[in-house]
Order: structure tokens, then sequence, then C-alpha cells
């Protein structure tokens, strides 16, 4: 099975690393598949949730987390998913993130509303 390998990096930590065969990430262009063999790109992220259809040592599975803003590139099967802030769905406390929103929310807060949901929508992704 082809494989490409695959680094989602976060401003502050390495948040995954390893091989997949499949990730799909929201762009400023759309929502966009990226596979082995894939043409090269370099895009802008937007938030949401990013699914990693997992491959090789990790086995075969699934991985999300919730990405807000950043960069995408790929060449040579290597994806380099570049963010400003990154939190895998076994991170992310789902209690918090309702309360954020609810807080966001009555406080009409666009940006804190977009980041609480993104985050709730990946969780949701992996049940």
């Amino acid at each position: 099975m082809a494989e490409l390998h695959v680094e989602l990096v976060a401003a502050d930590r390495k948040v995954w690393s390893g091989k997949a065969s499949l990730v799909v990430a929201r762009t400023s262009s759309g929502d966009i598949g990226v596979m082995p063999g894939h043409q090269p790109l370099l895009g802008v992220l937007e938030s949401g949730p990013v699914t990693i259809r997992t491959t090789g040592e990790s086995g075969d599975g699934t991985v999300v987390a919730a990405v807000h803003g950043g960069f995408i590139s790929f060449a040579e099967n290597q994806l380099s998913l570049l963010a400003e802030i990154a939190e895998l769905t076994d991170e992310i406390d789902v209690e918090r993130a309702e309360r954020a929103l609810e807080q966001a929310k009555s406080q009409a807060d666009a940006d804190a509303e977009l980041r609480a949901d993104v985050r709730l929508r990946a969780v949701t992704a992996v049940r």
C-alpha cells in the first residue's frame, strides 16, 4: 500500500507524526484530500478538523485533530501541516469546550466561538 509521511506541527510542539494513506484538511480553497502521489501543493489552513487515516507501525486507524490556522505543504510524499494551534481529540476536554462555546456565544465573540466549535466537531468526528 502506498503511504505518505505526515507531520502535524503546532507553533509550540510536534502534535503527530507518522505514515498515512489519506489526510483531509480544510484550506482557504475548500476541503482537500491528500493521498500518496498527490500533486505538490502549498495552501493556507482554515480552522477545522484534520483527519489522518494512519498506516504502518501505528496500525490502520484514524487520528483527528482540531486545527486553527496555518499552512499545508505536500511534495515527494511528505505532507506538512504547520498549524497555529492543533489539538488531538484525546487532548480536548469536551465539557470545557462546551462551556467555552456557550460563553463565546453570550459574549458575541466569533473567534472564540469558532475555536470551541472546531474542537467539538473534531471530537464528534471520531465517535
